[in-house]
C-alpha cells in the first residue's frame, strides 16, 4: 500500500466518504476502503466520527449493503471560527519569526496553512486583510546551524547523550559530555539546558556556540527534579545562581514611564516616587544579567542595592569612560 495514501489526513478521508455518500451509490466499508486505500477498520472509525461528532445523518442500509445519508446534507461541516480566533491565528503565524530556520518552522507553518485552507472563502479574505495589520520584528536574530539545531532537538526528544565541541566567547574550544534536557527560546534567543557530566550540574548552552554534535549511543534517564520554570524563577534571564539578592534600582521620571509598561520579573515590586521617578525591587539569584540591563539604561537608572551590584555597575561604567 502506498505510504502517502496510508497516512492520508482524516479530514481528507472523510471528505472522500462524504462525496461518495452524496452521490447516493450506497458504498460499503470495503468499497470505501479500496477507494481511499485504507483499512475497513479505519473507514468504520471515520464514519462513527462523522455520525457522532459531526452530527451527519449517516446510516447503513442492510438491504443495499451500504451507507447513505438519511436526511438532507448541504455540505460537509467546515471549521467554525470567530474573528478573535482569526486574529490570534495571524499573530501565531507572524510570531513564527523566532522559529525561522529551525526544524520547527516547516511543521508549524504547515499546520497553520491547513487551518487557513479549511476556512470558508469569506473568512479567508478577512484573514488576508488582517494579515496586513500586524507584524513582528527582532533586533538581532540568532544565527543557527540547522544540522546542529536539528541534532539537538532530536537528542532532547529521544534522550540521547551527546558529546559537544563547545566554545564560549573568549575561550578555547572544549569537549562537553551532556544529557540534553530541554531546548528553550527565551527573549528571542535559543538555549539548550543539559546535564554537564564534567561539572555534575545542569548548565545552559547557546546552540550558535556549538561547533559539532556527536551522539555517544547512550540513552539517559532525565531527572524528574528538572523544571525550567523553577530553575529560572529567580534569574533575570537564563543565568541562575545560588545567591539571594534583593536588587533595588531607581529610575528617573523619563525612564520610569517605560519601566511601568512591562513586567520585568515575577518578583518585582514597583514603587512610585513623588517626582515621577520609581524604584524597582527584584529578588534574584544572580547579578550578571541585571548588571548589563542596568547599564543599558545609561544615566537613567541608579542601583541602590545590593552593594555588589552598585560596585560592579560603577566599575563597568568607569571602564567604558576609560576606553
Amino acid at each position: 500500500m502506498n505510504a502517502s495514501l496510508h497516512s492520508r489526513p482524516p479530514l481528507e478521508r472523510m471528505l472522500r466518504i462524504h462525496q461518495a455518500l452524496q452521490a447516493g451509490n450506497f458504498p460499503n466499508a470495503s468499497k470505501l476502503a479500496r477507494e481511499v486505500e485504507v483499512s475497513t477498520k479505519t473507514i468504520h472509525r471515520d464514519i462513527e466520527f462523522m455520525r457522532d461528532r459531526l452530527n451527519l445523518p449517516v446510516e447503513f442500509d442492510a438491504s443495499r449493503n451500504g451507507y447513505f445519508y438519511n436526511g438532507e446534507v448541504s455540505g460537509f461541516p467546515t471549521m467554525q471560527i470567530t474573528e478573535g480566533e482569526i486574529f490570534a491565528l495571524v499573530v501565531a503565524e507572524k510570531a513564527l519569526q523566532q522559529y525561522r530556520g529551525t526544524s520547527f518552522e516547516k511543521p508549524l507553518l504547515s499546520a497553520i496553512k491547513k487551518m487557513e485552507q479549511s476556512l470558508p472563502d469569506t473568512i479567508s479574505l478577512n484573514f488576508a486583510d488582517i494579515e496586513q495589520t500586524i507584524s513582528f520584528r527582532t533586533r538581532a536574530e540568532p544565527i543557527l546551524d540547522l544540522k546542529i539545531f536539528d541534532a539537538l532537538a532530536k537528542a532532547v526528544a529521544q534522550r540521547q547523550q551527546l558529546e559537544l565541541n563547545y566554545r564560549k566567547p573568549g575561550q578555547q574550544l572544549e569537549k562537553r559530555l551532556v544529557d540534553p534536557y530541554h531546548l528553550a527560546n527565551i527573549n528571542g534567543e535559543w538555549y539548550l539546558f543539559a546535564f554537564d557530566h564534567a561539572r555534575k550540574d545542569i548548565r545552559n548552552f547557546v546552540p550558535a556556540r556549538i561547533q559539532s554534535v556527536k551522539p555517544t549511543g547512550e540513552i539517559f534517564a532525565r531527572t524528574e527534579k528538572f523544571s525550567l520554570e523553577k530553575r529560572l524563577r529567580d534569574s533575570f534571564g537564563v543565568h541562575s545562581g545560588e545567591g539571594k539578592f534583593e536588587v533595588v534600582i531607581r529610575f528617573n521620571a523619563r525612564a520610569a514611564d517605560y519601566i511601568r509598561e512591562k513586567k520585568w520579573h515575577p518578583s518585582q515590586e514597583l514603587h512610585d516616587l513623588k517626582n515621577g521617578s520609581a524604584e524597582l525591587t527584584l529578588k534574584l539569584s544572580s547579578l550578571a544579567e541585571v548588571e548589563r540591563w542596568v547599564l543599558s539604561w545609561g544615566g537613567d537608572a541608579k542601583v541602590l542595592k545590593p552593594r555588589e551590584l552598585v560596585e560592579s555597575v560603577r566599575a563597568a561604567a568607569q571602564k567604558i569612560l576609560a576606553d
